[in-house]
């Protein structure tokens, strides 16, 4: 060997070059889209049971055979302050086509704030509690607002992690009606 630092540097350069290339072949094109996606996606959304405004509960099966749009959400959070706007103007949109459902459903909140905040901001959309955040857990939300489209048969279609627009909303509701 004449010259074995050429050899050394060229061995170490192939192997950054192979790396690169399993990088690039295995990482997605959006470094976010993970993040945005939840683990439902592609399965039935779980079964729960959440507390009505009114004290009366609202199920999964009561809201089976429509498309449905679940927000966890509540009212001291930012972003949520941000895509209310949205919401309302997408629900105002929709409210009365009764192949569509949208479900608020209040994470880490007081009955007294949400209350307030409902009425406050006029929110017209159906809104729950969700004791013990079973329904938050069951769903692996990571945070709020954290919004999901499931179809008519139940299999959860789209999420989306942080504040939606209506535009995001429609597309979701697509998926979700197999008319994308």
């Amino acid at each position: 060997m004449k010259h074995p630092f050429r050899w050394v540097a060229l061995a170490v350069g192939a192997a950054v070059c192979a790396l690169a290339v399993v990088l690039a072949l295995t990482v997605s094109s959006d470094p976010h889209a993970e993040a945005n996606t939840s683990r439902l996606v592609g399965k039935q959304m779980p079964k729960f049971t959440v507390e009505g405004l009114d004290g009366k509960p609202i199920t999964s099966e009561s809201l089976a055979g429509r498309t449905l749009v679940v927000n966890f959400w509540n009212s001291w959070c930012i972003p949520c302050r941000q895509e209310h706007d949205a919401l309302t103007s997408w629900y105002a949109q929709h409210h009365d086509d009764p192949s569509i459902a949208m479900l608020g459903i209040v994470r880490e909140d007081t009955k007294a704030a949400i209350r307030s905040y409902v009425k406050d901001q006029n929110v017209t959309w159906p809104v729950a509690f969700d004791p013990g955040a079973k329904a938050a857990l069951d769903f692996g939300t990571r945070g709020q607002p954290e919004t999901y489209a499931i179809g008519p048969d139940g299999v959860v279609v789209a999420s989306k992690f942080g504040p939606v627009t209506p535009a995001v909303l429609d597309q979701m509701v697509a998926y979700a009606q197999g008319t994308n």
